[in-house]
């Protein structure tokens, strides 16, 4: 059986993936414009740099669109995460501190 949480998490890699080769792209179109249009060097230089800081905003958004989509799949599918065992290791040694505390006062 397909474990859901792995096949979403590698669907979206896989759409991460796709938009890293869009980047590559973008960088070969800027040189195209850049050739029929006489930009100078630095001008096309500048017109990617542009790109490039509006990709990587893009880029950060979808990545926070995709963990709070992960957490909300993983809640909603009752799934465990590694935040949620570690929250319960550290209360179950709080509880076991709290018990032995408890048992060496009464012998006292």
């Amino acid at each position: 059986m397909v474990d859901p949480a792995e096949f979403f998490k590698k669907t979206v890699i896989m759409g991460l993936g796709m938009g890293l080769m869009a980047k590559d792209e973008m960088e070969k179109l800027v040189r195209e414009v850049g050739k029929k249009f006489d930009m100078g060097e630095k001008d096309a230089e500048k017109f990617l740099q542009d790109l490039e800081k509006r990709y990587e905003d893009v880029q950060e958004r979808l990545e926070k669109r995709v963990e709070d989509a992960v957490s909300a799949f993983l809640k909603k599918a009752d799934i465990v995460t590694g935040e949620d065992l570690k929250a319960l290791k550290k209360e179950i040694r709080d509880l076991k501190k709290a018990v032995s505390e408890g048992a060496g006062e009464k012998t006292v």
